[in-house]
């Protein structure tokens, strides 16, 4: 059993709490949390241990959840890697693309694990759909959301967008060669909405729009590749698979339909398909596999790297945006 403790105890900070009280193989051993009214009401609510600094929960555990506002992960995730703790760290990883170039050479030397929570790679939706996408060379992306103080501390790219930035990059198998985009800022001091373009070697184009001052929220993400068409909706958990294939005289499918290409050209079969979802709370799946990494001394599912590489294709498309509002 590893002992684990969580910095940070806000909203999303108290779902990993709970979450890791589901775990058997996790004691949680407390949370620190500057706040002392959200660290009263978190203590009360999962009769859990508040720690007095981050230094003596660090000390205390084995594993440390950092769950704190971005601006504070690189501070807290090299102080425990420093210790020698396993590290779980929300997305995104950090701030700036220097600290996280300077957290990959402190891990590395720690040589402990990290693993970044871009939790939508353990979306169930996701993980019924990741079978079919084999290469998508079209990829559309809506996630919107409802406004709330709460991640505007960051650009939207930062708080919304990443999630699909990193689902993006984990399943187009190419370099980047091109990126622009837009954005504004409505509500904040940063972009509130942006929509952005990426072009990969391989041909793939991906486009991708956030927003968090949305009247309704949206998160869905359809995918286009040869013979095939893959919708994905993360918030709703439902996934649909289109597929296309040369007809066979006298088959039929109970769910499809056959389109005739023209003289000499034969007939294609569309066939839709819904994927099993398998339900699951993302959040504990992704602490579960966290766990496994460490036992087993395997790669984590979401490698410090990828939270650099999504954090990297983030400041790209943020620097485009400032070129493109300097031009107006």
């Amino acid at each position: 059993m590893l002992k684990i403790g969580v910095l940070g105890a806000g909203h999303l900070g108290s779902i990993h709490i709970k979450c890791l009280q589901e775990i058997p193989d996790f004691q949680v051993i407390g949370f620190f949390d500057p706040n002392e009214e959200i660290s009263s009401k978190v203590e009360h609510d999962y009769h859990i241990k508040k720690w007095n600094s981050v230094e003596e929960l660090i000390d205390a555990a084995d594993v440390v959840d950092i769950v704190t506002p971005t601006v504070s992960h690189f501070e807290c995730a090299s102080k425990a890697l420093k210790k020698f703790r396993h590290v779980f760290i929300e997305k995104p990883i950090v701030t700036t693309l220097d600290e996280a170039r300077e957290l990959m050479k402190i891990a590395g030397e720690a040589n402990v694990k990290v693993q970044v929570g871009h939790v939508e790679r353990f979306n169930p939706a996701f993980l019924a759909a990741e079978p079919f996408l084999t290469k998508p060379m079209f990829i559309e992306s809506h996630r919107l959301a409802q406004f709330n103080p709460r991640g505007t501390d960051v650009p939207v790219i930062l708080d919304l967008m990443i999630h699909d930035i990193d689902i993006i990059l984990c399943v187009v198998k190419s370099n980047i060669r091109k990126v622009s985009a837009s954005g504004v800022a409505v509500v904040s001091d940063s972009p509130d909405i942006a929509n952005a373009r990426i072009e990969f070697d391989n041909g793939c184009v991906a486009n991708l729009t956030a927003s968090r001052i949305s009247l309704k929220q949206m998160r869905k993400s359809r995918f286009f590749q040869r013979d095939a068409y893959i919708s994905i909706d993360f918030l709703k958990m439902e996934t649909e698979v289109v597929r296309i294939k040369d007809a066979e005289p006298g088959t039929t499918q109970p769910f499809g339909f056959l389109i005739n290409l023209g003289p000499g050209k034969g007939s294609k079969q569309i066939a839709f398909e819904k994927p099993e979802i398998r339900s699951s709370n993302a959040i504990k799946t992704e602490l579960e596999s966290f766990y496994s990494a460490i036992i087993n001394n395997t790669v984590p599912p979401v490698t410090i790297n990828d939270g650099y590489s999504a954090l990297e294709l983030a400041h790209q498309i943020i620097e485009k945006i400032n070129q493109s509002a300097l031009n107006l």
